[in-house]
């Protein structure tokens, strides 16, 4: 199928020109060298101090390599992919439900058993952004623009923009997006005549292949793909001839999809552990008005106290254009405005920045009472189970596409006029110069993670799990306190963990069986956070004690151990010891508690 571009030609005619020239095959290669040049400075830190972690989201590292050393468990030892018992014990983890990234873990697990899971989501954080951008760069060298310089830049900005840079703050899934320009490319291959079949099918396993890495990236290219390609149907009128193949293929692709996914999509919604949306609270994050002209915490112009009163934390970080790109964005449109691709980015983009303001419209850090478009669609099944900010993380590619399309203009224009090509020239660089210079990415900022407990590493936790016990914690693992996750990644899961960092549902009544970021909660994981809260130890009754003999046997403990490292340490192991009637001892770096003669 030949694609529209700016000047109104086809890709296929600019880049079949210049493929096979030397010139074009180094260009090619410093794109791709700038990209890897790109990843490694944004993830420099983790990289020069392995002892080194994500700063500002330690929780969400220590859940990815968790998931890296399942994915490797499934390949090395045939677990069931879907759902995993190596955490939450008793009731185990619908992974379906999570971000599992089976597409990306399974394949790894080469990395993972040699490298240990930490080296193994550093390598996925910086190869998905690497990935992300080489994808990008072809697609739009080869298939929407038809030039290399023009492409390069456009693919840049897909891959490090400011959103893209806050999401490497461990959410790998997010900024490997390398399947979204494939998923382009072959959609718009769709209409090509008599190869329906084929295209269907190559289109389907680009879908899957994107389901297991991350849905909701799905969700919003798919939205994305049908804007853009209506407007070039109502826009070219010559393309519709190729309608009856495009449907066609699009049929194959649907079903090749639906085949490989009803099973995995069925254990996410109706399976163990299947929950009804996200919670209320977390439906509520949306895009503060004042972020799409503010800067990002990790650019060049940004600084993280103003970025903090736009965010709700550095991860989500999804507009933060600044305001002299917004500008540029707006002045693209109206200069291309007679070209049907960039009407249908506009179209999606406007889509998708009206969705970003959530239920009611926040500027500048406070709430305007302004209902936003989103409230009348944020209970609607699926759309339950989106945070309303991530749909402005989506429009990063649409303005990269659209940054591609106009640098594309200016240098026919400049081709064109070769007496005024020196200004032409001038004012793209100083224009493109004022809008992306101040939002170049900035290193991640790294903290040292505490060394893994001597207790886990030397493998004296094995006889505490024998006979299907699993290890209890203190604190109990959840959203603030995810480093028994790490632990239990470094022995592949063969230590099994009560409770966790997941998504699960609320089964307490009336609760509605939306996601918690834990279990629910039990009477012995409230006696906990009461003293991590209060760092002090509640008063104790024969009832809690009988509470807490119970909850240890749901969760079938072998041994309660506590990290003497934590903040509320001392008053942990006191309401523990006082709780269970045991006296700890210090083994492996770690306080422990042999409850076995309680829960047997």
């Amino acid at each position: 199928m030949t694609t529209p571009e700016s000047g109104g030609g086809t890709a296929e005619t600019g880049p079949d020109r210049g493929v096979r020239d030397g010139r074009g095959r180094w260009t090619d290669a410093a794109a791709v060298l700038s990209f890897v040049l790109l990843a490694f400075w944004v993830t420099a830190r983790f990289w020069v101090n392995p002892g080194d972690g994500v700063r500002d989201n330690r929780s969400d590292q220590a859940q990815f390599e968790w998931m890296m050393a399942h994915g490797a468990r499934v390949v090395t030892d045939f677990a069931y992919p879907f759902a995993s018992d190596r955490m939450n014990v008793p009731d185990g983890v619908n992974l379906m439900a999570n971000t599992s990234v089976l597409s990306i873990s399974l394949p790894m697990t080469p990395v993972t058993v040699l490298f240990g899971p930490r080296t193994a989501f550093l390598v996925f954080l910086t190869a998905g952004m690497i990935a992300t951008g080489v994808a990008w760069y072809f697609v739009l060298s080869r298939v929407l623009i038809g030039a290399r310089g023009p492409a390069w830049l456009g693919a840049g900005f897909c891959a490090f923009a400011p959103a893209m840079v806050s999401h490497a703050n461990a959410h790998p899934n997010i900024v490997s997006q390398f399947v979204v320009p494939l998923i382009v490319w072959r959609t718009l291959r769709l209409a090509e005549p008599g190869r329906w079949l084929r295209n269907g099918v190559l289109l389907g396993l680009l879908i899957v292949w994107q389901a297991f890495l991350n849905l909701e990236i799905l969700l919003m290219t798919a939205i994305g793909l049908a804007v853009v390609v209506g407007a070039l149907a109502f826009g070219r009128p010559e393309l519709r001839r190729g309608i009856r193949p495009f449907a066609a293929g699009l049929g194959v692709a649907a079903a090749v999809a639906a085949a490989l996914l009803a099973y995995p999509l069925y254990v996410q919604f109706f399976g163990p552990g299947a929950y009804q949306g996200l919670s209320r609270l977390i439906r509520g994050y949306r895009t503060d008005l004042a972020a799409y002209v503010a800067w990002s915490s990790e650019s060049v112009a940004g600084d993280a106290r103003s970025a903090a009163r736009l965010a709700k934390n550095p991860t989500e970080e999804n507009a933060f254009f600044g305001w002299p790109l917004v500008v540029l964005v707006i002045a693209l449109v109206w200069w291309l405005r007679r070209n049907a691709v960039v009407l249908g980015l506009a179209g999606v983009g406007l889509l998708l920045f009206l969705f970003s303001l959530g239920r009611e419209i926040r500027f500048a850090g406070r709430d305007t009472g302004v209902p936003g478009p989103w409230a009348p669609l944020e209970n609607l099944p699926i759309l339950h189970s989106v945070v309303p900010t991530r749909w402005s993380l989506a429009l990063t590619p649409l303005i990269g596409v659209l940054l591609a399309l106009g640098a594309d203009r200016a240098r026919r224009l400049a081709r064109r006029h070769p007496d005024a090509r020196p200004q032409i020239r001038s004012v793209t660089v100083t224009v493109l110069a004022m809008a992306l210079l101040p939002i170049l990415p900035t290193p991640l900022p790294s903290v040292r993670l505490d060394p893994t407990p001597e207790f886990v590493r030397s493998g004296a936790w094995r006889p505490y799990v024998a006979g299907g016990h699993s290890i209890v914690t203190l604190p109990l693992p959840d959203t603030t306190y995810a480093d028994p996750l790490r632990w239990s990644a470094e022995t592949r899961l063969e230590m099994p963990l009560a409770r966790g960092y997941f998504l699960a549902p609320d089964t307490r009544p009336g609760a509605g069986r939306v996601a918690l970021f834990t279990a629910p909660p039990r009477p012995t994981s409230t006696f906990v956070t009461m003293i991590r809260r209060t760092n002090a130890v509640p008063p104790i009754t024969p009832q809690d004690r009988v509470a807490a003999v119970d909850d240890l046997r749901y969760w079938r403990a072998g041994a309660v151990v506590l990290d003497p490292r934590q903040k509320q340490a001392d008053a942990l192991r006191r309401g523990m010891t006082e709780l269970t009637g045991i006296d700890p001892v210090l083994t492996g770096g770690l306080w422990l508690w042999d409850v076995r003669p309680l829960v047997d």
